[in-house]
Parts: structure tokens; C-alpha cells; sequence
């Protein structure tokens, strides 16, 4: 083993895309565009959810909470990309990394559990509509809405002290931000054990959130199919549609990413792959889950309708 241990690295040099020096300004300026429209897309959502009282009902309230972790976990890892891009030394500090890395992992997790509330909610909705309102109470959402957090950042914790007890001989990130698979990289030791941790972990949270969501929306399908008016099956699948895109595209570059051998080759994929899910999935849900919808639309004029009449 190499002298060095993991309580000598006090800095990280975070080294993605430094190869390529003369994109860092396009880099720097689409990174930031996107981001700005993150956090003005995901905030106006949160602002028309809270405004329009006819959107006050548990479907928004769990789109509310799935807008705030997007806004949260982009932030954890967009404006430090931003700030190395036009940065000479591309670094950041041994605390900063795992305070990064805690937050990041359990806001990701958190977000997986909670597509998987969502999808009980339209299942409630679809199903069982008589008893929607009994079902889906206010209690009942508040729980749906905590326990994904509680489960994420506590997988996130455990994550974090696993590899907290690695020793590591390099302190040179190949990555854009403080990533499990790039830490466990570093390590000077055989990391087996570390990686099996993170990878249990890692499938627990994807295949088990997952694993929800297809049950209840084979349920949803199902009671679907049973609707014998055309305009009534289409009107149920559009309630749906929304949230399955969303599900579809963030599942599957999570997948892509962890659930793969740890290797070069991967690594170098897996960074490719998590520009799509940090940077590009938080932007994308405010359009897929408004624009597909009606009833977000219908409050945006009305909310416009109102200003401008005054």
C-alpha cells in the first residue's frame, strides 16, 4: 500500500472534461443556460402550484416536491461545475467533496422513491376513483412525501461512511463532481467490499422504486383497458403519460450509470451519462410535466389572465 492515506487528501482536483480546454467556455455558458432555466422553471412550478388553488390536490403536491428536489440536486452540482470551468486549478475541498457527494446521492434517491409515490397516486386516481380523496389524505400524502427523503438521505449516509473508510492514493477526480464510482476509483486498497455496498445500495434504491412503479402501473393498465369509452381510456392514459416519460428517461441513465462494471471505459461513460441526469433531467421535468398538462396550462392563463387584467 502506498504511504499515503485517506486523511492526508484535503483536496480534490475534479479533472472532467479538463482534455478539452477549448470547450471549456461553450461548457461554461450551456451549463449555465440550463441551469438558469432549471431553477426559473422548476421555481415557477413550485409558485403556480402554490397560487392556483385548483391545483391543490395530492398529484401537485407530490409534482411540487419533485420540482424542489430538482432545483436542489442540480444545485448541488451545477454551480461548482460552473465556477471549474472558468477556474485554472479545477479543485474542490475534502469536505466539500463528501457534502456534495451526501446531499447529492440522497436528493437522487429521494427523487426515485418519490416517483414511486407519484405513480400510487395516479394508481389511487385511476383505480380506485371514489375513494381518492379518502386514500390519498393529507396525512397520507405527507408521509408518501417525507419517507423517499428519510430512505434517500439514509442510504446516502451509509454510502458515505463506507467510503469514508477508504484510504485514497490519488486526489484527481475523473469527473465533473464528487461522484461514488469516481471516489471508489482513488482508493489505494481493494475497495471490493466498499463497491458491493454501494452497488446493493445503488440497486436497492433503483430496483426497488422501480419495482413500484411498474406494479402499480401494470395495475394502471389494467383498470385502463377495462374503460370502455375511448375518450375515457385517453383521457386516463394522459394523466399517466407525463409521469412515465419522466420515469423512463431518469431511470434509464441511472441505470446506465451505476448498474455496470467499474472500469475505465465505463467511468468515462458514466460521466457522459450523468451530465444527462444532473443537468438535463431537472430541466426537462418542468417541460414534460407542463406542457403535457392541461391543468398546469389552464393555471398559467389564468394566473396571466389575472395580471394583465388589472
Amino acid at each position: 500500500m502506498s504511504g499515503k492515506n485517506f486523511s492526508e487528501v484535503t483536496v480534490f482536483i475534479v479533472s472532467g472534461f479538463a482534455n478539452h480546454p477549448e470547450l471549456q467556455v461553450c461548457l461554461f455558458l450551456t451549463f449555465l443556460f440550463i441551469y438558469l432555466f432549471t431553477v426559473l422553471g422548476n421555481l415557477g412550478l413550485i409558485l403556480l402550484i402554490r397560487i392556483d388553488s385548483q391545483l391543490h390536490t395530492p398529484m401537485y403536491f407530490f409534482l411540487s416536491n419533485l420540482a424542489f428536489i430538482d432545483i436542489f440536486y442540480s444545485s448541488t452540482v451545477t454551480p461548482k461545475a460552473l465556477i471549474n470551468f472558468q477556474s485554472n486549478q479545477k479543485s474542490i475541498s475534502f469536505v466539500g467533496c463528501f457534502v456534495q457527494m451526501y446531499f447529492f446521492v440522497g436528493l437522487v434517491c429521494s427523487e426515485c422513491f418519490l416517483l414511486g409515490s407519484m405513480a400510487y397516486d395516479r394508481y389511487v386516481a385511476i383505480c380506485n376513483p371514489l375513494l381518492y380523496s379518502v386514500v390519498m389524505s393529507q396525512k397520507v400524502c405527507s408521509w408518501l412525501a417525507i419517507t423517499p427523503y428519510a430512505i434517500g438521505f439514509t442510504n446516502s449516509l451509509t454510502s458515505i461512511c463506507v467510503i469514508r473508510s477508504l484510504p485514497f492514493c490519488d486526489s484527481i477526480i475523473n469527473h465533473f463532481f464528487c461522484d461514488t464510482t469516481a471516489l471508489l476509483a482513488l482508493s489505494c486498497v481493494d475497495a471490493f467490499n466498499t463497491e458491493m455496498v454501494i452497488f446493493i445500495l445503488a440497486g436497492f434504491t433503483l430496483l426497488s422504486s422501480l419495482l413500484i412503479i411498474t406494479v402499480t402501473y401494470v395495475a394502471i393498465i389494467s383498470a385502463i383497458l377495462k374503460i370502455r369509452s375511448a375518450a375515457g381510456r385517453q383521457k386516463a392514459f394522459s394523466t399517466c403519460a407525463s409521469h412515465l416519460m419522466g420515469v423512463t428517461i431518469f431511470y434509464g441513465s441511472l441505470i446506465f450509470t451505476y448498474l455496470q462494471p467499474d472500469n475505465t471505459s465505463s467511468l468515462t461513460q458514466a460521466q457522459v451519462a450523468s451530465v444527462f441526469y444532473t443537468i438535463v433531467i431537472p430541466m426537462l421535468n418542468p417541460l414534460i410535466y407542463s406542457l403535457r398538462n392541461k391543468d398546469v396550462k389552464n393555471a398559467l392563463l389564468r394566473l396571466l389572465h389575472r395580471n394583465f387584467s388589472l
